[in-house]
């Protein structure tokens, strides 16, 4: 059975949408990351129990981000040359056992190097995951939504699991029950992918194009851009629940209501900025995206309780409206190299906020969350300017084309595939 996908702007036909295996990798990547979301909601139980700082708590955030950022692109290079299918299965398993070891020790140092493992488990995770729902998705931007919505779900879920969790097991030390979902579900995956091994052959089929050009300086440009939003959306996942718990006095309940809150709509502003992107393009909703942020951040910095919580659902809602959006872009940058692609966009430039996370809690301890927030909202113009600059280099399909879904004919509207910056 074949549907027909898009080669740039010509209508060609080619293998159908493996739908299991794209429900498959999207079900492993909310799981995976469900344990990023964790972690910034246990920062306020672990400030409530351990008395740390808000430096040392950002400072979490950090071991999580900074061994991503540092090994991820690695792997995804490794990704592009070999076939790592237990990377997979391996990469998210690593992940919860880290934050499942978290809350066992009172030492820093060891919450620390467990939040680090954590990360390395995502690193290894996200190249090879990207890179086999590609291929599965066969050029389908719907398809590749679903697999990157499946991260944001489980970075929405894991605030909520944490919350559940402690709730019923006291102290910090049932952390180790966050475990659960990534040991089984590696299980499950790393069976499912090994009694199927002719789905990891074929390396045309894997997302890589060794007859497209790669355009580095367009891919340059968009790093730049996911590196200012990963600011932005880092900055607010490390101190939003400190905020609406301890500045404007909610409490540790609706502080984690407040981060689950933001990434819930988050979700729901990836499926959006999909369909918007298929009927406005990617780089006009990525556009809209960090302008309409700018007024919604701002908002969230000045709003009291309860009203705080509907700016805090917009930032979440509009500021990812480009998340998948920017993913295939730097796949359609990079078309020979679709594994590292994914490592820099869903890694490195990604984990650049992570890293910026520490000093905005030192400026939180030396001023105010509140400063910290505002300081968040310099990024954003940036992100801006610079995606204004950017041009699509391989637009994946019209909806609004009277031909069809599919446009059958080359679109003058659209710049080369050599032509993807100003």
């Amino acid at each position: 059975m074949t549907s027909p996908i898009t080669e740039g702007a010509y209508s060609v036909s080619g293998p159908a949408v493996d739908r299991a295996r794209v429900a498959l990798f999207a079900t492993s990547h909310a799981v995976d990351d469900m344990y990023q979301g964790a972690v910034p909601a246990l920062l306020p139980f672990f400030v409530a129990d351990r008395h740390y700082s808000y430096a040392a708590a950002a400072g979490l955030m950090f071991a999580l981000t900074a061994m991503s950022s540092v090994i991820q692109p690695v792997f995804g290079a490794l990704t592009d040359r070999l076939h790592l299918f237990w990377l997979v299965p391996a990469g998210l398993t690593v992940a919860g056992v880290g934050v499942g070891l978290s809350g066992l020790t009172r030492s820093y140092l060891l919450t620390f190097l467990a939040i680090a493992v954590a990360g390395v488990g995502v690193a290894a995770f996200h190249p090879e995951a990207a890179r086999a729902a590609r291929a599965a998705s066969v050029d389908s931007q719907q398809a590749m939504s679903v697999f990157s919505v499946g991260g944001n779900v489980g970075y929405a879920i894991g605030p909520m699991f944490v919350f559940a969790v402690l709730f019923f097991v006291p102290g910090t030390g049932g952390t180790v029950f966050l475990a659960v979902p990534a040991l089984i579900t590696g299980a499950v995956v790393f069976v499912v992918l090994r009694r199927h091994p002719e789905t990891h052959v074929v390396r045309h089929r894997s997302g890589q194009r060794p007859q497209q050009s790669d355009d580095w300086r367009g891919f340059i440009g968009l790093t730049s851009v996911v590196m200012l939003r990963s600011i932005v959306y880092f900055g607010l996942t490390s101190l939003v629940a400190l905020y609406v718990g301890t500045s404007l006095r909610g409490g540790k309940g609706l502080g984690e209501a407040a981060l689950t809150t933001m990434v819930g709509f988050g979700a729901v502003g990836t499926i959006t900025g999909g369909r918007l992107a298929d009927r406005f393009g990617r780089l006009p909703v990525t556009r809209a995206s960090f302008a309409a942020s700018i007024v919604s951040l701002l908002a969230v910095a000045l709003t009291p309780l309860p009203w705080v919580f509907l700016p805090i659902a917009v930032t979440g809602f509009v500021l990812f409206q480009s998340f998948s959006l920017t993913v295939t872009l730097g796949q359609d940058y990079l078309p020979t190299r679709i594994g590292t692609s994914s490592g820099v966009t869903l890694g490195l430039a990604i984990s650049v906020g992570g890293l910026v996370a520490p000093g905005l809690g030192a400026l939180a301890d030396a001023s105010s969350l509140r400063v910290s927030l505002l300081v968040l909202l310099a990024f954003l113009p940036a992100g801006l300017a610079i995606a204004w600059r950017l041009r699509d280099p391989r637009p994946t399909r019209r909806q609004s084309s009277p031909r069809g879904p599919y446009p059958t004919s080359r679109d003058s509207s659209y710049p080369d595939v050599d032509s993807a910056c100003d």
